[in-house]
């Protein structure tokens, strides 16, 4: 399984340093999770990541076409896919 990383730090350190927390959150797909002294925290993530949470709930908000994907992954594991070349036109 993959290792989600994730940094927790206070507001006041990410105002004063956000450019490297942005260059983490981009560059080493790091989470990076803003505490605020009355709560309310946020959350840094690079727009390549939240995309891809994004393409994820989509793809998993319809059942049958996720269905569908993971019975697809599970021949592909069993090696009856098949290997097919693209047509430019």
């Amino acid at each position: 399984k993959e290792v989600i990383s994730m940094i927790a730090t206070n507001y006041s350190d990410v105002r004063q340093n956000f450019k490297e927390y942005c260059d983490k959150a981009t560059y080493d797909f790091e989470t990076i999770i803003v505490t605020r002294e009355r709560g309310e925290n946020v959350v840094i993530i690079s727009e390549s990541e939240y995309n891809n949470l994004l393409e994820n709930l989509y793809v998993r908000s319809n059942p049958e076409y996720y269905n569908e994907l993971l019975q697809s992954i599970e021949q592909l594991k069993k090696g009856r896919g098949k290997k097919r070349e693209l047509l430019d036109e």
